[in-house]
């Protein structure tokens, strides 16, 4: 193979949805020339309405982050005990157990989709379980169908952290609708951002209610407030790239589609590494492109690789490692043991993100899967 070139930046796993400077500009003036730039203005309504629509959800209520999201959800359901969770996600799902004075008891995930098994969740319920909190890894749905099964059979609430699910639907049906409340995240890095945010989603308006009154301090009116609430309000200059974003984002998934399918294309056939396909009957948004590495048949560790790119300036990133089971402050509970997820841990040390985002072009994707055939070795 010809010497290859790498990349003369840094070329990052992902760049932000940006707005159009113009539009931007004309929408801030509103917004300055308004007054008011927090509690709940205009931008942030008009945000939460379009997005309620975009989403297919009845009730819809934004923040300042998903973490804090996840918090408030956490209060609203009254949730307490323990909640059956993932250990293969982003740290802020389990953190947001913690901080809810909420034992997180650690579920092991399938192979193929990566998700909560769903097989395993009633061998973990005891009589301290309230809630499950599955998550839609790389914005796969969970198996939702028997995941509400389980939970109408033991009371159950159901709080899924959607943060990779934006727009994601299942046979026409928005991934908004299933369980009692679906957190989104609007971070930077995510396909659709508000720079930073997050939002709750359900179908239910006296518990929007009480999410809109738990992210404002628990004030219902004036001169009433019930409970101790947080601050999670998003402000209006963020809500205000959210709605220019929110014209844009259906074209960036396209431009990732187009993209994933390509890398499909160019990969499916090395040895050692697997690609993952679309699922029939779902509306797939692209939010990452995941290949998994067998270290004996590819020739090289997840690790290996990663160092590897990373020579041709090639940023991927190893999701999600270390699995959250075994953090500091979390491997000594008695889910967190290794035996009891062999899936995840062996899933957490195999699977590799490469670069996607729509600004990147056919060329970025041809020259990435050159220099991973590159580096393979014979």
């Amino acid at each position: 193979m010809d010497h290859i070139e790498g990349f003369p930046n840094p070329f990052y796993i992902t760049q932000p949805l940006m707005p159009e400077w113009d539009e931007l500009s004309r929408i801030m003036k509103s917004v300055f020339e308004s007054n008011q730039l927090s509690n709940n203005g205009k931008m942030v309504m008009e945000l939460e309405n379009q997005l309620a629509d975009f989403l297919g959800t009845d009730c819809l209520s934004v923040f300042c982050n998903g973490t804090i999201a996840l918090q408030v959800a956490c209060r609203a359901l009254r949730l307490s005990g323990e909640v059956i969770t993932t250990p293969f996600t982003f740290a802020a799902t389990v953190h947001a157990l913690t901080w809810s004075n909420l034992k997180p008891v650690f579920c092991d995930i399938q192979e193929d989709s990566l998700n909560l098994d769903p097989d395993l969740i009633e061998s973990l319920i005891t009589e301290k379980t309230t809630g499950i909190l599955p998550v839609h890894v790389f914005g796969t749905p969970c198996n939702v169908e028997k995941i509400q099964q389980i939970a109408d059979k033991y009371g159950l609430k159901v709080l899924y952290d959607a943060a990779h699910a934006f727009g994601v639907k299942i046979k026409d049906k928005p991934i908004a609708s299933y369980g009692d409340i679906s957190m989104f995240s609007f971070h930077a890095t995510k396909i659709y951002h508000t720079i930073e945010g997050g939002a709750l989603a359900c179908n239910n308006p006296y518990l929007k209610e009480r999410l809109d009154s738990l992210r404002n301090f628990g004030i219902n009116n004036d001169s009433t407030v019930k409970e101790p609430g947080t601050n999670g309000k998003l402000n209006e200059i963020q809500a205000s790239v959210g709605l220019l974003l929110l014209k844009k984002v259906q074209a960036e998934i396209e431009q990732r589609k187009y993209l994933t399918d390509l890398y499909r294309q160019l990969l499916h056939d090395l040895s050692g590494l697997q690609v993952y396909q679309d699922i029939e009957g779902i509306r797939h948004n692209y939010p990452y492109f995941a290949v998994k590495i067998d270290q004996h048949q590819f020739g090289l560790t997840r690790d290996e690789l990663h160092e590897k790119l990373l020579q041709y300036n090639v940023i991927s990133r190893k999701y999600f490692y270390p699995l959250c089971s075994n953090f500091q402050c979390y491997k000594d509970l008695p889910s967190a043991s290794e035996t009891k997820l062999p899936i995840a841990n062996k899933t957490a040390n195999s699977i590799l993100a490469l670069p996607l985002h729509g600004r990147m072009c056919e060329s970025d994707v041809k020259k990435i899967c050159t220099i991973i055939r590159k580096v393979k070795p014979k």
